[in-house]
């Protein structure tokens, strides 16, 4: 059996066209398969890669509901269905990390690639191994000035989340003279912050906002001095400014959560599941030290990638 390690893992049942029946199981995702296992069984029943998959829709019938199919290479399509915590939560996820594997250059190569194509790819190879060597010496450089700046940083975040706490008890949000820091509100981040402020990266994601379940597209934008949240059109959904961060919970490498507290009304926490999130942590981490949780398997995770290189072990 594959030990990969898996992405997201669902309850759900496979349609087995040779016995004419269902079989439940879990339906699990990694960064390159997409594999089911029924109960009881000692292997997976279907296992593929998300690059062989030519068609993934949200499909239903008169004795099928609410199933996932997909078609892979060869023409073979495969039936997904009681699929929890509901089907169009395993579809985005499942549909995000397709399109990310196809997009991805490290993906399979095709097998009629033309010469000029491969020369290309061996231009854009070489360029991202210059990109690595310089991003893996400015990670060292970084690493020496947090580990300088790290204890700091961390009395300095304690004492901003208490002030901002303090103001909040010491004055009524109904009182004009509070004097507390404006906020951007959600769905009003401006372009001209952005642009002040930044980019250093932008990544397609799927989220949901605590306590609503439901996945959808969107991406993530990390900038100088915030975390921005924003739609499939990159319209502004939220945006936390760099003090306001609480705790970044890194629950694998391809998840996690963001929180900002409050008193007297809920946190406003983000999920985030990306394909592509292996790429911002070693940011993330850079600029929010202090304030990032490793959860266990994120912790593992790290471990076991190599000393050498900026990323985080994926298990592809």
């Amino acid at each position: 059996m594959s030990k990969d390690p898996a992405v997201q893992t669902w309850s759900g049942s496979y349609y087995l066209e040779s016995e004419k029946r269902w079989l439940p199981g879990r339906l699990s995702l990694t960064a390159t398969h997409l594999r089911f296992q029924a109960d009881g069984a000692d292997d997976f029943l279907v296992r593929f890669l998300l690059s062989s998959i030519n068609e993934l829709k949200k499909e239903s019938s008169s004795y099928i509901f609410s199933s996932i199919t997909v078609l892979v290479g060869g023409g073979a399509k495969h039936w997904f269905s009681s699929l929890i915590p509901s089907r169009n939560i395993v579809f985005t996820v499942l549909e995000h990390f397709w399109r990310q594997r196809l997009l991805s250059p490290r993906g399979e190569e095709p097998t009629s690639e033309t010469s000029k194509g491969k020369e290309l790819i061996g231009i854009v190879s070489r360029s991202q191994r210059r990109l690595e060597d310089t991003t893996r010496v400015l990670h060292h450089q970084g690493e020496q000035f947090n580990n300088i700046m790290g204890g700091l940083n961390k009395i300095d975040g304690d004492l901003t989340t208490a002030d901002r706490m303090l103001s909040v008890l010491e004055s009524p949000s109904w009182w004009p003279f509070s004097g507390r820091r404006t906020r951007c509100k959600e769905g009003k981040v401006s372009a001209q912050n952005r642009g002040k402020d930044g980019v250093i990266t932008a990544i397609p994601i799927v989220f949901s906002r605590h306590p609503d379940p439901s996945l959808r597209p969107g991406h993530l934008t990390l900038l100088l001095s915030a975390l921005e949240i924003s739609g499939p059109e990159l319209q502004p959904l939220h945006r936390y400014e760099r003090q306001d961060v609480d705790d970044i919970r890194v629950v694998s490498v391809h998840e996690l959560s963001v929180r900002q507290r409050f008193i007297g009304r809920p946190d406003v926490t983000y999920r985030v599941i990306s394909a592509r999130l292996p790429e911002v942590l070693p940011l993330l981490e850079m600029q929010y030290k202090a304030k990032v949780q490793l959860m266990e398997e994120a912790a593992m995770s790290k471990c076991r990638s190599s000393p050498n290189s900026p990323g985080w072990q994926t298990g592809k």
